[in-house]
């Protein structure tokens, strides 16, 4: 059987042949049209978030230094360094639509549009993406804005915004579900290469086999 396992040499080259050519993100999209041919992946409404990956923050490497398009960020008292995922997820089926790859750094919120294929017709996710212009934005469009309400300075959330926040968060946990299949199942918590297109290309091709696996009794059923 060992004979028939491809070396790393073959591996590398299979890898620099699909960053070469983009084709992360034409298998990714090849996936996503099959899947919503089957009426699996619907685009009805998108769950926004973002997950930090980590990166090696060690200066033990050829160049002496951590990968400049990586980036610090704070979450709770802990500093984090490397990549933010970000993931636009249908709000049905819980299946990937969109992936974007930054740095840390960068704020959640800042990739909202990115996330976003145009035929939303409900928009969610957490305190990160609360933002008023987009709020209006939202509803101009008649688009239910279904992020979650944060407190201002010195204010308490109503219990209207509670109850409100608790109704939106079971919808909003679907989102989880990939990131679970990709960092708990499979074990990739970690970046695996350096500068973001090949984590993102890498990202993409997880998120693109996270849906079939979700989906996988329903598949192989049919």
């Amino acid at each position: 059987m060992a004979d028939y396992v491809p070396d790393e040499t073959t591996i590398l080259n299979f890898r620099h042949l699909l960053e070469k050519h983009n084709l992360a993100d034409q298998v990714f999209s090849v996936i996503n049209n099959h899947l919503q041919e089957k009426g699996l992946l619907l685009k009805e409404g998108t769950i926004v978030d973002a997950s930090i990956i980590a990166g090696p923050s060690s200066t033990k490497n050829k160049n002496k230094k951590r990968d400049p398009e990586m980036g610090s960020t704070k979450k709770g008292n802990n500093y984090h360094f490397g990549v933010k995922v970000h993931s636009g997820v249908d709000s049905r089926s819980g299946l990937v639509h969109s992936v974007e790859t930054t740095s840390a750094s960068i704020a959640d919120k800042a990739m909202l549009y990115e996330l976003l294929h145009g035929q939303e017709k409900a928009i969610f996710g957490d305190k990160g993406y609360v933002g008023k212009e987009d709020k209006h934005l939202a509803r101009d469009a008649e688009v239910y804005w279904g992020v979650l309400d944060r407190r201002g300075p010195n204010k308490k959330l109503s219990l209207k915004q509670k109850k409100r926040n608790k109704k939106l968060s079971k919808i909003r946990a679907k989102v989880e579900h990939p990131f679970r299949i990709v960092k708990s199942v499979w074990g990739h918590n970690k970046t695996r290469y350096r500068g973001l297109e090949k984590n993102k290309s890498h990202f993409k091709m997880l998120f693109a086999l996270s849906n079939l696996y979700m989906k996988r009794k329903i598949l192989l059923g049919a």
